[in-house]
C-alpha cells in the first residue's frame, strides 16, 4: 500500500495512555514511510521504578529527567535539513506537562511550569498526532500482557484520570492535526487490515480533526 499522501506530515506523534499502544504503531508506521523512528526512552529514567512504588516521592525527579531527555530528542526537529527524512515518534513533548500537572503537588508543578515553558517555546509541534484511547481495562490487559515487571503496580484508577487528562488536553488542543483512534478493537500489528485501513484514513485526512473506529461486526 502506498504512502501517497502522508509524505506532507514530516513527523508524526503517536500519543495516548499507558498500554495504548503507541509504540507498536510508531514502530509499524516507521517502517511503512520509510521514516525515522523516534521511540521514548523510558528504560533510561533511573527514578522511574521508584516512582511507580511511591508516586509522592519520585514523581518531581521523574519529570524534569523525562522533560531534558524529550527535549534533546525533540530538538533536531526544530532545524531540520533539506534532505531530513520524515519522523514517527511514540510521544509528544506536551505529554510531560499532562503527567506533571497529574503528579506533582502545586508547589512542584509551579517550578516545573518555570522549567517546561523555556523548552516547550524553543521545539516545534508535530504535524500530525494521531491520539490512541483505550478503557482502563483494556489498558490493564495489555499492561499485564506485556510483563514490564514496574508497570504492574499501575493502578485503575490511575489510568482512568490518565485517561480523562488525555481528553481534557485535547479537548481545546489545536497546535496540529488530530486523529482519534479508538484502540478497543485495533491490532495493527497481528492483522495488516487494521494497519492499511488506518494508513487509508490518514491519507484521506484533511483536518483539522478526524476519528478512525473499527467497531467489532455485529451477528451475520
Amino acid at each position: 500500500m502506498s504512502a501517497q499522501g502522508l509524505d506532507r506530515f514530516r513527523h508524526i506523534a503517536i500519543e495516548g495512555p499507558i498500554g495504548a499502544g503507541k509504540s507498536s504503531l510508531a514502530r509499524r508506521l516507521a517502517a511503512h514511510l520509510g521514516a525515522e523512528l523516534m521511540l521514548e526512552r523510558a528504560d533510561e529514567n533511573p527514578y522511574l521504578e521508584r516512582f511507580y512504588a511511591d508516586v509522592p516521592g519520585y514523581a518531581f525527579q521523574t519529570q524534569v529527567f523525562f522533560l531534558f531527555q524529550r527535549m534533546r530528542q525533540v530538538r533536531e526537529l526544530a532545524q531540520p535539513g533539506l534532505l531530513a527524512p520524515a519522523v514517527v515518534s511514540d510521544f509528544m513533548l506536551a505529554k510531560d506537562a499532562l503527567f506533571a500537572r497529574m503528579n506533582l503537588s502545586d508547589e512542584e508543578y509551579h517550578l516545573y511550569q518555570q522549567m517546561y515553558a523555556q523548552v516547550s517555546a524553543q521545539l516545534p509541534q508535530p504535524d500530525l498526532v494521531i491520539w490512541l484511547q483505550a478503557t482502563p481495562p483494556t489498558l490493564i490487559q495489555r499492561i499485564k500482557q506485556r510483563g514490564i515487571a514496574m508497570e504492574q503496580r499501575i493502578a485503575s484508577d490511575y489510568l482512568q484520570k490518565l485517561c480523562d487528562a488525555y481528553a481534557d488536553y485535547f479537548q481545546s488542543f489545536d497546535g496540529a492535526p488530530l486523529m482519534v483512534v479508538n484502540s478497543e478493537n485495533f491490532n495493527p500489528v497481528e492483522r495488516d487490515a487494521d494497519f492499511h485501513a488506518l494508513v487509508n484514513a490518514l491519507t484521506e485526512f484533511e483536518g483539522p480533526r478526524g476519528m478512525f473506529d473499527l467497531r467489532p461486526l455485529g451477528p451475520g
